[in-house]
Formats: structure tokens, sequence, C-alpha cells
């Protein structure tokens, strides 16, 4: 910040954006800006990016909605949005020129005009064959219908992104899953968010994996952060230790596709034999598997 004041002498340094949000009273005793703004600036929403800034770039990014109904007590959504708004069209805020739209909405099946805008992106993708839309925040499970599910089916997206935070999900989940398989959605396209190193223990999460890769889905897991972490991978809740979420992390990266852990038959029987999560997690040797 002493930089940009050295650049542009004289004038006011005005600091914004998620940092801001989430931790005003660090942000302003450590940078010390002329101005702090917390939260989003709704005009903004009602006009597109500048996609020239970045001229690699094939996708419209969008909300059409802002905030959460839910206001989890480890999401950072209601500080940064803490009003749930919501618009009634997308079609003005998607470029012609690109072959996907990207939804950044928290719950996007939480606004009163889903339906109206899923039949919009069904209208463009009949008109634009090579057209992806992806949610990218994943959708709520507890408010997929059968007549939304047929809709979202009717997509054909790549990926439909949902969650599994807590163990009181697992029903409500199941019953997206089997409403949008039955509508037309392929087991293989789902990808499950599933959160752990919150107020879940190992043997939670176990189940939770358990549960999914029984179901046919592919797991993406999510470490909790408390929302005014200053270091990354700082935190361990109780029940976990530091070495148990490394071992998360490399079965990630030597199991995992992309970081999330697809129902192949071999992954599948490796976590439901499990006798806990540490057994499931374990690695092979490089001897152990040159011996196999």
């Amino acid at each position: 910040m002493n930089f940009y004041r050295r650049l542009f002498p004289g004038k006011p340094v005005v600091l914004g954006g998620i940092y801001a949000s989430l931790m005003p009273e660090h942000a302003e005793e450590e940078i010390k800006p002329d101005y702090l703004w917390r939260g989003v600036i709704p005009e903004l929403d009602e006009v597109l990016p500048d996609y020239s800034l970045v001229p690699w770039w094939d996708g419209s990014l969008v909300f059409t909605s802002r905030g959460c109904i839910r206001r989890c007590p480890f999401c950072a959504v209601p500080k940064l949005e803490p009003e749930f708004t919501y618009r009634p069209s997308v079609t003005d805020l998607i470029c012609e020129r690109y072959s996907q739209v990207v939804f950044w909405d928290n719950n996007f099946l939480a606004s009163p005009y889903h339906m109206e805008i899923l039949s919009e992106l069904a209208d463009i993708k009949k008109r634009r064959r090579f057209f992806r839309i992806d949610f990218n925040q994943g959708l709520d499970a507890r408010l997929v219908t059968p007549e939304n599910a047929k809709a979202i089916a009717s997509l054909r997206m790549q990926v439909v992104r949902l969650a599994y935070d807590s163990s009181s999900q697992r029903e409500p989940l199941k019953r997206a899953i089997d409403m949008l398989v039955e509508a037309g959605v392929n087991r293989k396209n789902f990808l499950v968010y599933v959160m752990f190193n919150y107020e879940d223990t190992p043997d939670d999460f176990l189940r939770k994996v358990q549960d999914l890769l029984s179901w046919g889905v592919a797991v993406y897991p999510m470490r909790y952060q408390p929302t005014d972490a200053l270091k990354k991978d700082s935190y361990v809740a109780p029940g976990w230790t530091p070495e148990l979420l490394e071992m998360v992390a490399d079965a990630r990266r030597v199991l995992g596709v992309n970081g999330a852990w697809p129902p192949y038959e071999a992954l599948k029987r490796k976590f439901l034999d499990a006798s806990d999560l540490e057994d499931a997690l374990k690695l092979r040797s490089p001897k152990e598997a040159v011996a196999t």
C-alpha cells in the first residue's frame, strides 16, 4: 500500500473485496486505507465485466442471485453478501461470443426465478450447440424437485455439483441425486463437495465418502478454513490431527483425479472396506506397488 501511495501521491486508497469484508478491523490496522468498502457493490451486477482484460477467457461469469437463505455458521457468505437478492432474467449477462457460462450463485435454486432462468438457458442451449453451463458453487440438494431436476437434466451439463457438508444432509442429498438421475443426469457427471475438519469427526467424513462412492458419484473433499484465518491450512479441528489432514491431501493427489475421488471400483472398495479413515487413506509404498 505504501508503494501505491508513492506511485499516486495525494490519491485516496480504497480497499475492498473478500479480505476487507471478512476482517475489516485487521485490514484497517494493517493496511490503513483511506476508505474501506465491505460487501458487494450492487450496481456492478447490472453491467458486463470487462472481459477484454482476460483475452484468453471464453465464458460469461454470472450472478443471478446474491447471498444465501441457509446462513451456515461455517460459511463466509452471510458476511460477504448478508442479504439474499435475485434477478428475474440472465440473458443480458451472457455474451454471445462465448462458449460457456459459469454461475457463481451461492444458492441458485433458492431464487424464485430459477425455473425461468433454467428455461432461458435451455433456449440458449438449443440455439448454440456447443454451449456449456456450469453452476460452479454447487446446487442446494434440499431444493431439488422433480420439476427443476428435469430442467437441469435438459441442460446436459458436464458437471452437476452438490454438497454434503453435514451428516444431516444425507437423505436430502440421496433424494436429490436419485431425482436428477431419474430425470436423465448420468451419475458420472456428479461432483459432490464434502466438507471436513469442521464439527465432523474423521469417522463422519469416512461415512460421507463411503455414501457417495457407494451411490456412484465423485467426491471432492473440502477442508474447512475459518473465515478469519490468516494462514491457509493452519486450523485443526478437535478430533483431527495435522497428520490425518495431510493424509487426506496426499490421497487427493495420489488417488484423485483433479482433486476428486471418482467412484472407480478399486477406490470404492478401498474406502468401503476400510476399518477407519486412516486405513482408507493409507497409500502403498513404491516397493509395495511394484510387488503387486
